[in-house]
């Protein structure tokens, strides 16, 4: 469980989050809509780690991981993040890419693995090209791939499927669907498209400003969103 409680961040006089109080439950998928500048983002970064909130507290599983004194790093909170930049190994091909986090595992293992996740993600025959050889919306796809391999327990995405025709984004919603109900992962997923997010299903936050201003509280596990 993720738990955020009377969290803000400033930069310097702007306020990108105003006192959020949020609880996402293990095995939930949780829908994050609003406008550019809404604070979908600076929310994501402070639940990783990347950054340190301006007041208020954020627990992981029952334990304290930011506050304004002090941040557990990133690496040891179990929180896969992928955001618009893909931010693939240019020297690395797509199947290297998305097997680097198995690195130490059986040959095999990994090439099974990754054979299974690229189909998962619409990539089969990807295999040997590199991040240059991408569309931005196969780059996307690599790095989605590239964090569900590792089965981190929470998972957050940023517009993952932005600027995506309609049909691709459909299949790759359903896949990313499955994904995360096959690994039973906690998925937090930004949008400002409002019918991705219905499509994707879940509990539906709106936020603008800063503050989450509608919640549906569907809090159901994502394995039984159908």
């Amino acid at each position: 469980m993720i738990e955020l409680l009377g969290v803000s961040k400033h930069y310097g006089p702007v306020c990108a989050l105003d006192s959020v109080s949020l609880t996402l439950p293990r095995g939930t998928t949780t829908v994050i809509n609003g406008p550019s500048g809404s604070g979908k983002t600076t929310l994501l970064r402070l639940i990783a780690g990347l950054e340190r909130p301006s007041s208020g507290e954020i627990h992981i599983d029952g334990e304290l991981v930011s506050t304004p004194a002090w941040v557990r790093p990133p690496q040891e909170r179990n929180v896969g993040l992928v955001f618009q930049d893909a931010a693939l190994w240019p020297h690395l091909t797509v199947a290297q890419n998305v097997g680097f986090g198995l690195l130490g595992r059986p040959r095999q293992d990994i090439a099974r693995r990754v054979d299974k996740m690229l189909s998962a993600m619409d990539l089969t025959g990807f295999e040997k090209r590199y991040p240059n050889q991408l569309s931005g919306g196969e780059a996307r796809r690599v790095a989605i791939a590239r964090t569900l391999i590792v089965n981190p327990r929470y998972l957050l995405l940023d517009e993952p499927l932005i600027h995506l025709q309609s049909a691709l984004k459909l299949r790759l919603l359903e896949g990313i669907r499955e994904q995360a109900s096959a690994r039973d992962v906690t998925l937090l997923y930004v949008s400002h498209d409002l019918e991705e997010g219905r499509r994707l299903g879940g509990r539906l936050l709106e936020m603008t400003s800063g503050r989450i201003i509608s919640d549906t509280g569907a809090e159901h596990p994502s394995h039984d969103s159908g």
